[in-house]
């Protein structure tokens, strides 16, 4: 059954989809000046460049767990969502606020920024992933706020499920962890401890959450397995991904001045983090090898099972990499974090959020799924993305093996500029993998515009 106020989820989508294509856009331009220098200098600085694609990472993200959370909970509680109006009021105080941060970043010297937004009063400023204004923070605060209300208010009023349970408690921990983004102290050991109780207790604890939930419903309407089934191992793997992830905050604490004993519990938590990863890819190729159903949306199932083994490369395989104190002590800040980063977010996040847009938005515009032309391009952009974050993730670990030897392990270390000329093969190749991936994305927006023929009678088509 589909309810009228699911439509609301719609524009968020889009959104999100429209900020994912301006990352990567600047992801690209941040390529090229790893090469050229001077690409777009100084009208776009390497620093506002990186800037400006880590937020609209972050934000992106965030318009699409926000949809996500307005399509599945009416579902789930089996009412409509409480407040569909306010539900579009914050899309657009999020989005304008969003758009004006980026513009600021992008046409006013950081440092005037930060004087323009009044920073003094309360600094926040600064710090990495965590660059917005004060008072984009606060802004974020309120829509937070206003979202947790209005999607608590529609499950407490409603059927009760693991999967939007699960889902709250989630976002209701995305929420809280943010608030250490306000406290900015002057000690950098204290500033970098807690920074992470935002940036990794994020995306290694409560986002897990938010992934978790979505694939669980997402499985649930594809393959029609008992409902207890697919909540028994949600339960399972919320749990061992809060029990890892919270005490493997640790393997940050290593080298910022936090006690010794951080190396051993950072260590051995963080060794065990690829466990619930393993565990969602078995359960999603479980799920669907049970179902009692085909379902015509195609695409979405590959998205699905995609999401289980990219997540457990990236964020599992790549993590393990170099998480152990002992190999972190030579790999710390090198381009292997950066391959372990930018597969761990395409496969734990990124592509969450692409599957529960694969199966929404057909149905938010009246069809089961798309037509079969659309679905085979769909699936084809499915390939393309992962496929070419696959070889950025294998070049930037390439890059990143080498830049450690020369420059860190060896009995004769070069400079860093020096290592960083001659591992640039490697950053050619990363680029030229970038802009299939931006095809592969342009691709799956194109997708959405294939005409279909099959449609369904359905509430959420007014949208």
């Amino acid at each position: 059954m589909q309810y009228q106020s699911q439509a609301v989820a719609k524009p968020y989508f889009i959104a999100a989809i429209g900020l994912f294509v301006g990352q990567i856009l600047f992801g690209l331009i941040m390529g090229l000046q790893y090469v050229m220098g001077d690409f777009l200098f100084p009208e776009i600085p390497f620093n506002v460049a990186r800037m400006v694609h880590t937020n609209l990472l972050i934000v992106w993200l965030l318009f699409g767990f926000m949809g996500a959370a307005y399509f599945l909970v009416p579902e789930e509680a089996e009412r409509e969502l409480h407040s569909p109006k306010l539900a579009l009021a914050l899309f657009w105080i999020f989005l304008i606020a969003g758009a004006l941060t980026i513009l600021g970043y992008l046409l006013v010297p950081y440092a005037g920024l930060a004087k323009m937004t009044g920073n003094h009063l309360l600094p926040t400023m600064g710090r990495e992933f965590l660059e917005q204004p004060t008072i984009t923070k606060l802004g974020i605060v309120v829509v937070a706020l206003g979202f947790l209300y209005n999607i608590g208010v529609t499950i407490l009023a409603g059927r009760k499920t693991v999967v939007n349970l699960v889902l709250l408690t989630g976002l209701v921990g995305l929420a809280v962890f943010f608030l250490f983004a306000f406290y900015n102290p002057e000690n950098l050991v204290k500033d970098k401890f807690y920074w992470w109780w935002v940036v990794h207790l994020w995306v290694e604890g409560v986002w897990e959450l938010i992934l978790g939930s979505i694939l669980a419903f997402v499985l649930l309407k594809v393959t029609g397995v008992d409902r207890e089934v697919i909540e028994k191992w949600l339960y399972v793997i919320i749990a061992m991904a809060l029990i890892t992830g919270v005490i493997g905050t640790g393997h940050h604490f290593y080298w910022i001045g936090a006690p010794e004993y951080w190396q051993w519990w950072g260590s051995i938590f963080s060794a065990m983090e690829p466990i619930p990863f393993f565990m969602m890819t078995v359960f999603a190729f479980n799920m669907v090898n049970r179902r009692r159903r085909e379902h015509p949306n195609q695409a979405a199932v590959l998205w699905a099972l995609g999401t289980a083994v990219m997540a457990f490369l990236g964020a599992g395989v790549w993590g393990f990499l170099h998480t152990l104190a002992p190999v972190n002590y030579y790999t710390h800040g090198t381009q292997i974090t950066a391959a372990h980063g930018h597969m761990a977010f395409y496969g734990a996040y990124v592509m969450i959020v692409l599957t529960i847009i694969s199966y929404a938005m057909p149905i938010l515009r009246g069809q089961k799924a798309g037509n079969r032309s659309a679905q085979v391009l769909e699936m084809w952009s499915f390939w393309f993305m992962t496929v070419s974050m696959v070889f950025i993730t294998l070049f930037l670990t390439g890059a990143g093996i080498l830049q450690v030897w020369m420059q860190r392990y060896s009995d004769a270390p070069m400079a860093f500029m020096v290592v960083q000329e001659k591992i640039e093969l490697f950053y050619w190749m990363r680029e030229v993998a970038g802009l299939v991936f931006l095809i592969g994305l342009i691709m799956y927006v194109w997708s959405f515009f294939v005409k279909g023929d099959e449609r369904v009678v359905a509430s959420a088509a007014t949208a």
